[in-house]
């Protein structure tokens, strides 16, 4: 087998939260590009479609499911329904997540700490535990990719809102115990942390604390913010034969943030 061969994924059926735009987005078209066939989950049908769209125009094919995996019983109805209808999956993409708030410790409401948790660590341990499960069961392997943040690594500047740090370094965590546990099974457990792309989320950000984001542009060594294609071809390295004998890694892709 040649070394590009070894990143085919062909045969391959990818399950992916938040799949229809952004990071999501740009990691589940490199796979279908890679051969994979993808089942897509977010809230918003008509992005779903127009993603899954861009799939079959790619030649592969591509399932939707509309689930808010931020709220358990629909991360686990999405599960469900995939397993269902569209397994066996092999490789699992827990890519949804998001701060969504700005508000500090001393002022955080418990309901508002708790759906952030839902939304980014509860959702990555339901799909991680019934797909990833699946594979396990299954017993031929698998991959799971955990989509953290340099935020689970260091404090975000200027910004409330820390159980979104608290979230992804909990992933971080969870990603590395897991790996040692499925090891034996073949399937291998990752974590990609990104530091600042200009995803939509960002961009609004970005026009309501312009100085906090330049700062940040500052402060990155390769002088800009990532572009969400960027994540593509990590992601295809980690879902594919490529990555075999890496588990438990946190890899991190922000242009030099941390370095710092």
């Amino acid at each position: 087998m040649s070394v590009l061969d070894r990143f085919r994924l062909d045969g391959k059926r990818l399950f992916i939260t938040g799949g229809s735009r952004g990071l999501g987005r740009e990691m589940a078209l490199a796979i279908a590009e890679a051969g994979a066939e993808v089942v897509l989950v977010g809230r918003d049908a008509a992005s779903l479609e127009q993603t899954a769209a861009d799939i079959v125009a790619r030649g592969r094919r591509s399932a939707t499911i509309v689930a808010d995996v931020g709220i358990p019983a629909e991360a686990e109805r999405a599960c469900q329904v995939a397993l269902e209808q569209h397994g066996p999956i092999d490789i699992l993409i827990n890519n949804v997540g998001g701060r969504r708030i700005d508000i500090p410790t001393t002022e955080l409401p418990l309901e508002a700490w708790q759906s952030i948790l839902d939304l980014n660590l509860t959702s990555t341990f339901l799909c991680t535990k019934l797909i990833g499960g699946a594979m396990v069961a299954r017993g031929t392997g698998g991959r799971v990719i955990n989509v953290s943040s340099i935020s689970g690594l260091v404090a975000n500047r200027g910004i409330g809102g820390r159980s979104y740090e608290t979230s992804k370094a909990a992933v971080i965590a969870f990603t590395r115990a897991t790996a040692a546990d499925w090891a034996p099974h073949k399937v291998t457990v990752n974590t990609i942390a990104p530091g600042g792309f200009m995803t939509a989320p960002n961009q609004r950000w970005a026009q309501l604390n312009p100085e906090m984001i330049g700062t940040f542009k500052g402060q990155i060594p390769a002088g800009d913010f990532g572009q969400p294609e960027d994540l593509g071809p990590l992601a295809v390295y980690l879902a594919s034969d490529a990555s075999r004998y890496m588990t438990g890694a946190t890899l991190v892709i922000d242009g030099g943030y941390t370095l710092w």
